[in-house]
């Protein structure tokens, strides 16, 4: 019997992103901030296929980043400020060292850092 633990998958909205999807997320936003639009609006506008906007819009929702259907537009529930605070973020590619620079300070932000950080040590 195994003594290592499982872990458990990070909550979606810890999700992992690529610098070209976290922009795409982050234009679509801001495009569903500033007023409905239909779908063919969007993939115009972000130059995307079907597959990817509805790929995006799940990626949304599972953040809990609201999004609505009425009349065949679709909108931004939230405030757009409310939305980009749950948005995924794009690996910065950090040394341990830079991680463990970042995770002296004494904010929320810098705790849950210092948590990842004892996840990696202690395995």
């Amino acid at each position: 019997m195994s003594s290592k633990r499982k872990k458990a998958p990070p909550p979606p909205s810890q999700a992992s992103v690529s610098l070209e999807r976290a922009t795409r997320l982050y234009r679509l936003v801001e495009l569903l901030g500033d007023g409905p639009r239909t779908r063919t609006q969007v993939l115009s506008k972000l130059k995307i296929d079907i597959r990817t906007f509805y790929r995006d819009l799940e990626l949304l929702r599972e953040c809990k980043i609201e999004v609505a259907l009425e009349s065949r537009k679709y909108s931004l529930v939230p405030a757009v400020k409310e939305a980009l605070l749950v948005l995924p973020f794009p690996d910065p590619c950090l040394t341990m060292g830079d991680a463990q620079q970042l995770a002296k300070g004494r904010s929320k932000i810098h705790q849950k850092l210092r948590e990842v950080l004892k996840q990696i040590v202690n395995g």
